[in-house]
């Protein structure tokens, strides 16, 4: 029985996995976890960096065992991290990321809170960080999470007495926490906030400590825990099926971006946190101790309590509905309770029990996902009561403020269609993430609207209400505008109903680089948003660079539908580079937006509106040789920034790799992460090393050494590390200046590292055989020199090469001398191969 329940709750946990848009349906056992729930009266608050730094196991172990109000606040969305399931980076990865975060809190029972802080990067130290980030409106952001959150208990995710001992966001993250502790309830702090929320002193802060933040097991065995808490984070939870681990283990490899695809943990497993700051505890066992998380905590609380308590001491599982009575009762209790930190949520946690006792289905499905302004969208509106007891559905009310009666009684089990229609605004703003809606700097997201600060995502702005009648009670219960639909190889699927413009353009490249001054066709693809769309385009460009013709008409019947347009790009006749972007004009109003859509199973459906451009390069550039294979790894825009310069790149699959097919290749170039991902990769190598033996020319791009997948990376020993360099201005010295690779057929000189984004090179390696010879050197302020970021070494007749520069960085921002040096790499030895220009 044990088995099967295990099983049964691993397929729930599953189809919320794959199903993350579509919503979930409670069982007796989840309604009851609820009740368990809503009779806690206290909160939690872990603050860390990045998406993916969140203790999940600690997360879930407050959520579904102490059942606390528990939320992340994570300070950035990620945007500066890998991406390991798409070429998606930068923004695009940002909104991957918390949508990854917000599908972990799902399974972890956990919420998610944000500032305005971006991920820029790697940073070796807080004062790097804090500098970049603006301290001052990253701390009133973490201020005002606590403010509004109200966290009896906050727990640091890292150690603020540690500055430069790991990645400066992670130790600012924790610096914050600390300051904002003390700040929150001050009302001299950041005051404007106190216009929306009101100051609050959390009782305890900690810090999440681990063996880890010692150097080994061995030495946090023999640390000094007097001031530590433990908890075993690998409690069973029966009404589950699931331990505590496990589901924190689920939650985790939600970050598939990040590769955090994992095995399930079960059994005892002790978690840590050191008390910092606030009331001292006593025991060392109850972090809530002097904290009443009773409803006694609320005035005139007591009342509510008593029905819970015996509601949950009596749970009918068979039948939940039975409670409704006494449910009904607590609600009209706690609504005439004055508190306001606890009274709205738990409100909203009782109406959601309610909701789940009835087995009410309330949903509101348009006809598509996309509308744009002054719309008329079409929605199919489902009723159902799956209880006995007496419901009447009064009215159904749109967003626009028109109110629908209906009057009918709602019986048992009987679907209820309405067939409605709602008009968008003329003046509806779309809803893509507001976090991008205005260009930020290198550190922060630029949000104007001060009750957006926070969120984890844009709110609906198209929602309906259904003003219901239970046993006499009135309750309006709101849901979201969503579109459901099916798919006969995917069957059903839910996405979110947006607001977009009327048109949006796109450059489909969205980096050009000219070789030489030919001219070259690009391509401008327009999409309606809505139908019977006219108008015209126009291309915006540097002046010394020619666009023709000036404008095109577009006339697009159908809405969804694209037109592609073709403009020729003339380029200059010396080494210069700018941006272009589209500018639609319909009816006297201009659009210049790309609508960029992302669709991952784990995560529900994106749409994301940004500046259209694209960067035109002029290179002076000069290559040999013609065929690339192209190993891919974790995802990047290598091979398509290869083709720009006017190489053939096939991508080759590890299967594929045979001495024949590797001898039509000039050059064989690894993408990165590839002896991280691929795990047959290594199986090749041989043939590999051989094709390098036999002229071919090999590059491999930085790979990282916790789960290498290989035993010899190259000919010879090469040993990778965690080096970096994080400022992508800093100082590149020419080791051997005489070198090919430096001189043929491009000379490189300092301008070639000019211009360069977020960082020089990551996971560079620090020992390697005599056989390599280094090429630059190059290291962040105060540390010493990092000679690892290209080697080079001869093998037969061929070069194998190892790179830990951040080509898949470069190469998407048009970073001209990036070119330059790959396609030296790509050259070198070749000196048979005719010079192309």
């Amino acid at each position: 029985m044990q088995k099967i329940l295990i099983l049964i709750s691993f397929l729930l946990l599953s189809n919320l996995y794959i199903q993350a848009q579509k919503p979930t349906t409670p069982s007796s056992s989840e309604i009851y976890e609820s009740i368990r729930k809503l009779n806690f009266l206290g909160s939690v608050l872990y603050v860390a960096a990045h998406p993916d730094d969140e203790n999940t196991r600690l997360i879930a172990y407050m959520s579904n065992h102490l059942k606390a109000r528990t939320a992340y606040l994570s300070l950035t969305r990620g945007d500066g991290g890998q991406n390991l399931i798409g070429t998606e980076i930068r923004e695009l990865l940002g909104v991957i990321r918390t949508q990854e975060l917000l599908a972990a809190r799902r399974i972890d029972g956990g919420e998610q809170l944000f500032t305005r802080a971006n991920d820029f990067g790697y940073s070796k130290h807080p004062d790097e960080t804090l500098e970049i980030w603006n301290k001052d409106q990253v701390l009133s952001d973490v201020v005002l999470a606590i403010r509004k959150f109200k966290p009896d208990i906050i727990v640091n995710r890292f150690d603020h007495r540690t500055p430069g001992s790991t990645h400066g966001h992670h130790t600012s993250s924790a610096m914050l926490s600390m300051e904002a502790f003390d700040l929150a309830n001050d009302n001299s702090a950041f005051p404007a906030q106190l216009s929306q929320t009101s100051k609050w002193q959390p009782k305890r802060l900690f810090f999440n400590t681990s063996w880890w933040f010692y150097g080994s097991q061995e030495n946090f065995d023999k640390a000094d825990k007097s001031n530590m808490v433990s908890f075993d984070i690998g409690t069973y939870y029966p009404l589950k099926g699931l331990s505590n681990n496990e589901i924190a283990a689920i939650a985790s490899s939600q970050h598939l971006s990040q590769g955090f695809g994992r095995l399930s943990q079960r059994g005892t497993q002790n978690e840590y946190i050191e008390f910092l700051k606030g009331d001292p505890l006593e025991d060392n066992e109850n972090i809530f101790a002097g904290i009443d998380t009773s409803w006694n905590r609320l005035k005139g609380g007591h009342d509510v309590g008593v029905i819970l308590n015996k509601i949950e001491n009596n749970f009918n599982f068979k039948n939940p509905s039975e409670h409704i009575p006494q449910l009904l009762e607590a609600y009209k209790l706690l609504d005439k309770i004055e508190d306001t930190q606890w009274k709205s949520h738990k409100i909203n946690e009782l109406k959601s029990v309610i909701e789940m006792c009835l087995g009410l289905y309330l949903e509101s499905s348009a006809d598509t996902n996309w509308a744009t302004q002054n719309e008329i969208i079409n929605l199919n509106i489902e009723v159902l009561n799956r209880s006995d007891l007496t419901i009447t559905l009064i009215s159904i009310e749109n967003s626009n403020g028109v109110i629908i009666s209906k009057n009918i009684s709602l019986e048992k089990n009987i679907k209820y269609e309405f067939k409605e229609i709602i008009k968008i605004e003329g003046d509806a703003q779309p809803t893509a993430p507001y976090w991008l809606i205005k260009k930020g700097a290198l550190g922060m997201y630029r949000v104007d609207k001060s009750n957006l600060i926070g969120k984890p995502e844009t709110p609906r702005s198209y929602q309906i209400n259904f003003n219901l009648l239970i046993n006499k009670v009135p309750f309006t219960f709101t849901k979201s505008i969503i579109q459901r639909f099916s798919k006969p190889e995917k069957g059903e699927i839910y996405r979110p109903f947006e607001i977009i413009p009327e048109v949006s353009a796109k450059i489909t490249e969205k980096v050009i680089v000219f070789e030489n001054d030919k001219q070259r066709d690009i391509k401008v693809v327009i999409k309606a948003g809505r139908n019977n769309l006219e108008g015209f385009v126009e291309v915006c460009h540097p002046n010394n660079w020619s666009v023709y013709p000036k404008n095109q008409k577009i006339s697009i019947k159908n809405k969804n539908e694209d037109q592609t347009l073709i403009f020729t790009v003339i380029p200059p006749k010396i080494q210069s580079e700018g941006t272009i972007s589209p500018i639609v004009h319909v009816d006297e109003k201009n659009y210049s937006k790309e609508l960029i859509e992302i669709d991952y199973e784990h995560i529900p459906f994106q749409s994301v509106l940004l500046p259209s451009e694209s960067k035109i390069v002029r290179l002076d550039l000069k290559k040999k040789g013609e065929n690339i294979g192209y190993i891919q790894g974790a995802g990047d825009v290598v091979p398509e920034s290869l083709q720009q310069i006017g190489y053939n790149v096939r991508i080759i699959l590890p299967e594929e790799i045979n001495t024949e097919t590797l001898s039509r290749f000039d050059a064989i170039v690894v993408g990165i992460r590839a002896y991280n991902t691929l795990d047959n990769l290594k199986f090749k190598q041989h043939l590999l090393f051989d094709f390098v033996a036999n002229g071919g020319n090999m590059i491999v791009q930085y790979n990282t050494s916790h789960r290498l997948n290989v035993d010899e990376l190259a000919p010879y020993d090469l040993k990778l590390s965690r080096d970096r360099v994080t400022d992508e201005n800093s100082e590149v010295r020419f080791l051997n200046p005489n070198h090919e690779i430096l001189n043929s057929p491009n000379k490189i000189t300092q301008k070639d590292f000019e211009g360069w984004t977020q960082e020089r090179g990551l996971y560079f390696p620090d020992e390697w055989s005599e056989e390599f010879t280094p090429i630059l050197s190059m290291n962040d302020k105060g540390e010493s020199p990092k000679d690892g970021s290209l080697l080079v070494a001869k093998h037969g007749k061929g070069f194998y090469m190892y790179t830990s520069l951040s080509f898949f960085r470069e190469f998407p921002e048009g970073v001209s001398g990036a070119y330059r040096l790959f396609a030296n790499m790509l050259s070198i030895g070749k000196e048979n191969l005719k010079v192309e220009k």
